[in-house]
């Protein structure tokens, strides 16, 4: 069965629509995959209704079928994705990512920077080379012929798409750390996670070596200090747990402190501005050293400070909006508070009062970001926005809470297995053999209107902010690996 899909948005938000075959997600099929591209406003609609009947055709080829938005750009498209040029940027990712085996355009003029001219000789969405044959008109007459005798065999893109689906989570967490978990300037987040989960491959001293001058103060870990420190500190508590160090422990209550004014709590932890970003950088960092201290004081005021954020940000149908400044429901926002309630509860005692309503806050919001997740895994940059860009950085971040959630028993299997492994399947799709990315939201302040989030850079290529979160979801995916969760598959399904 074939669906239309919205894949992106235009310069005035009208959507970009795709006909998908049913199994476009299928890498693994036998089928020969063929997308259709034709002209701007063209309705594929009839010539695929054709094909449906068409004996000896729908049983080895997938088709699908897209008009050009934008048939004057230029490709590969040039300036930010997606606020310059957004129907280029849209659709040369989009066909690198879907990785037919051929496509089949309209002939148009002798353009050398053409969308059918380049796609054989550059690799879309960094991907790889895909064939074109140009015909005079998308018809039956044309396309029967043609379909019957191409033999053309898999192209370079599918087969670049069957390597990255075909890898385990071990082995695309090894090839993050080694790109991404290797220096810590500051303690903030980005690079704290990414050891963190370095420290979770094994790696205790290569971690410990590099943590080394915040313990011997040739630096201070709360220079210049950004809410962003405090989820940095996460690291300096899962040092202390590993090694038992007393120093590792230090470093993380000297962070957790500054939410006390002469041991009084304060309203909320300072710096947070108000964003869905601080659930995730202060809740888990006082709910873990509340566990490694065994003071209730720090889980209580992990508990005050999520309610103060839960406030300003939660929305009534359970996402979160970024900031009071702006009801949008921005995907890495989303990320951010998952992650917060997660690893809340992860460290919070289980006897605390607050415990099983911060469950239920976990348990509400990740069925309400289920049901936004799109045909091919992911989460976009507007959660609840068709047409806004399926982002990296927000579905790892979300596919990490589903993977521990459901380990833990505080997600049901069934529906969120299935979330998660569709997840894992469109992660892996967006990481290259060389840790190099596709569409991660650059790093976003508080923004005041919907359209400011939607034109926000998507980037391509590395960025140790995906990197990080991708390195977070393949390291959580190991421990369901390893436990053999119900519900869970991996690798090609």
């Amino acid at each position: 069965m074939r669906t239309a899909t919205v894949i992106g948005l235009t310069t005035d938000r009208r959507p970009i629509r795709a006909y998908a075959d049913g199994g476009h997600s299928d890498y693994r099929t036998d089928k020969t995959r063929v997308l259709l591209l034709g002209p701007e406003g063209w309705d594929a609609a009839p010539l695929l209704a054709w094909f449906d009947t068409a004996a000896g055709l729908r049983e080895r080829i997938a088709l699908s079928a897209v008009a050009d938005p934008a048939p004057l750009a230029s490709y590969p498209p040039q300036g930010e994705a997606y606020a310059a040029a957004p129907e280029a940027h849209c659709l040369w990712r989009w066909i690198g990512l879907q990785a037919p085996d051929l496509v089949v355009a309209v002939r148009t003029g002798a353009r050398d920077d053409g969308l059918a001219a380049r796609l054989p000789h550059a690799a879309a969405a960094g991907v790889g080379a895909i064939p074109v044959v140009a015909v005079a008109a998308l018809n039956a007459e044309t396309l029967a012929p043609l379909l019957a005798e191409w033999r053309g065999g898999h192209s370079p893109a599918r087969a670049e798409m069957w390597r990255r689906l075909a890898r385990e989570p071990h082995e695309i967490a090894r090839l993050l750390s080694a790109k991404y978990a290797t220096a810590l300037e500051q303690p903030v987040y980005i690079p704290a996670m990414a050891l963190l989960c370095r420290l979770r491959l094994g790696d205790t001293a290569a971690v410990e070596a590099i943590v080394a001058p915040y313990v011997d103060g040739r630096k201070s870990a709360l220079a210049n200090l950004t809410s962003s420190h405090f989820a940095g500190h996460l690291l300096f508590g899962a040092l202390a747990r590993a090694t038992g160090k007393r120093a590792y422990l230090d470093l993380a209550r000297a962070a957790a402190d500054l939410a006390f004014d002469n041991g009084e709590p304060l309203e909320a932890m300072p710096l947070h501005d108000e964003m869905s970003d601080s659930l995730f950088l202060v809740c888990p960092l006082l709910a873990q050293v509340g566990a490694l201290t065994g003071e209730r004081r720090y889980a209580d005021m992990c508990v005050r400070h999520m309610r103060h954020m839960r406030r300003l940000t939660l929305r009534a149908d359970a996402l979160h909006r970024h900031s009071p400044l702006s009801d949008t429901a921005w995907g890495r926002g989303n990320g951010f508070a998952a992650l917060g309630l997660l690893f809340s509860l992860e460290y919070l005692p289980r006897g605390h009062e607050a415990w099983p309503a911060v469950l239920k806050d976990f348990q509400a919001h990740m069925a309400a970001l289920l049901a936004h997740q799109d045909a091919s895994g992911m989460w976009r940059q507007v959660i609840d926005l068709p047409g806004s860009f399926p982002e990296l950085s927000a579905t790892c971040m979300i596919a990490a809470a589903l993977a521990r959630g459901v380990r833990r028993g505080w997600l049901p299997s069934g529906a969120h297995g299935d979330a998660l492994a569709r997840a894992w399947y469109g992660i892996r799709m967006r990481v290259s053999a060389e840790g190099e990315l596709v569409d991660v939201c650059a790093g976003t302040g508080k923004q005041t209107s919907l359209q400011a989030y939607i034109g926000r850079p998507a980037l391509l290529g590395a960025d140790p902010r995906g990197g990080a979160m991708a390195l977070l979801a393949a390291t959580e995916l190991m421990g369901v690996e390893k436990e053999g969760e119900k519900g869970v598959r991996f690798g090609i399904f």
